[in-house]
């Protein structure tokens, strides 16, 4: 009998700290839908109406008004997050907020977080500069900067925001797709296929997703979202909960 046990013994032990480290082991990062093509479920309107978002043939469609958010209903932190869109007219309006407070700043009613902005080729041309001439291009290809209170380093300066290194973004009625990884402060943008802006030194590493409305009719769909583990954010990085 005692040899048996003195056989069991170290069995065992190698059984007890295969099962310890396999409650260690983090799971293998997976894509999760943020929107199911059927509803608004998994979305938390922030200062829109309800007349603003609604689903149609399985596409997420934003009236653009009122000007506001719709913010996930969770923060998150390290990640990445793909989505297509397009805008119906000429010039319009809109972006997504990744480290978001999720809630209004100011009368503007847009929150603070930081902005990966879509907007429309001719908004440069519509929305023309004091002298006439048009906007500065860089506006139109998935610009990144800090909105309302949030700071952080551009890669590719124009001022305070960064622009893309190639234009990448088509015009209305055409589909495009960002893919926005966010990992400690620093934010890669993939616009159609190839990573072209960058900003980094966040003052806000972790918040929440919003979708804008911002006066012009824009559609959504294929929203995921893969979570990466977490960094070393402080709670002085972190949104307030909601």
């Amino acid at each position: 009998m005692k040899r048996a046990l003195s056989f069991l013994a170290p069995l065992a032990l190698a059984t007890s700290l295969a099962l310890a480290a396999s409650e260690e082991t983090p799971a293998v990062p997976q894509w999760v839908d943020l929107f199911n093509g059927k509803d608004l479920s998994g979305w938390v309107d922030v200062n829109t109406s309800p007349e603003t978002w609604s689903v149609k043939d399985g596409i997420l469609v934003c009236s653009g008004l009122p000007i506001g958010v719709m913010r996930s209903e969770r923060q998150y932190e390290n990640f990445i997050l793909q989505i297509e869109w397009r805008h119906m007219k000429p010039g319009g309006n809109s972006g997504i907020f990744v480290w978001s407070e999720g809630k209004p700043a100011n009368a503007g009613g847009l929150p603070k977080g930081m902005e990966v902005q879509m907007l429309e080729l001719d908004w440069i041309h519509l929305n023309p500069e004091a002298n006439g001439k048009p906007r500065h291009p860089g506006y139109v290809s998935g610009e990144l900067f800090g909105a309302n209170g949030l700071t952080a380093t551009p890669e590719n300066p124009r001022g305070t925001r960064s622009m893309s290194k190639e234009p990448r973004c088509r015009p209305h009625g055409k589909w495009n797709r960002y893919t926005v990884v966010c990992v400690d402060g620093a934010i890669k943008l993939s616009i159609n296929g190839k990573f072209v802006n960058g900003i980094r030194d966040s003052s806000v590493r972790k918040g929440y997703i919003c979708l804008e409305s911002e006066g012009s009719e824009i559609h959504f769909r294929n929203i995921r979202i893969m979570e990466l583990p977490p960094g070393l954010t402080s709670p002085e990085q972190t949104a307030e909960s909601l």
